[in-house]
């Protein structure tokens, strides 16, 4: 099972755009987001880079955003593998029928612990892809700041881990974005 984490960058599409960077969003943006990605402000601002971040770079960024997740959901992905790659494999970009590799940021690959039984074997170790240069793509585009990107896109490949499907995730980050809105003083 493949869940994932996408951006579709058509030039051309007429769809809803992200108004904090003016990007357009793609078909499964809009499935994702309702037509804007979730913006949450990091007062930190940090890290700051002079030149583009590693491969190591975002490994450490999503090993302090994986230490920032509740202990009783960390508890649950300690068998997940984090890996960063520049791209999807050649085989993952054509399965997901991707129109280009900047498409997709981030990918579980692995059996949901609502899929398994009690007598799960696993076949393979369960996975979380990320993708470093369509990460940085779309950090350059948006008004936010990379730790914040690395951990909403960490943080929803663990939610496939955890069996939620992207109309879950949706909900909860509405749910959650309509609290924090309340919670605000003013609102």
């Amino acid at each position: 099972r493949m869940a994932t984490m996408r951006i579709s960058r058509q030039v051309g599409d007429q769809g809803p755009v992200n108004n904090r960077s003016r990007r357009v969003l793609g078909k499964r943006a809009r499935l994702l987001y309702g037509g804007v990605m979730p913006v949450f402000n990091n007062p930190r601002r940090t890290p700051c880079f002079g030149l583009a971040p590693t491969l190591e770079d975002l490994e450490a960024i999503a090993a302090q955003a994986l230490a920032t997740i509740p202990e009783a959901f960390r508890k649950h992905v300690g068998n997940v593998r984090i890996q960063v790659d520049d791209f999807p494999s050649d085989e993952i970009e054509k399965a997901m029928e991707l129109d280009t590799p900047f498409d997709l940021l981030g990918l579980y690959q692995g059996v949901s612990m609502m899929e398994r039984g009690a007598g799960h074997v696993a076949n393979d170790i369960d996975r979380i892809f990320l993708y470093r240069r369509p990460i940085l793509d779309y950090w350059c585009e948006a008004d936010e700041d990379l730790p914040h990107i690395v951990r909403h896109v960490l943080i929803h490949e663990i939610g496939h881990h955890f069996g939620l499907s992207d109309d879950d995730m949706e909900a909860i980050e509405a749910k959650a974005e309509e609290e924090s809105r309340r919670a605000q003083p003013g609102a």
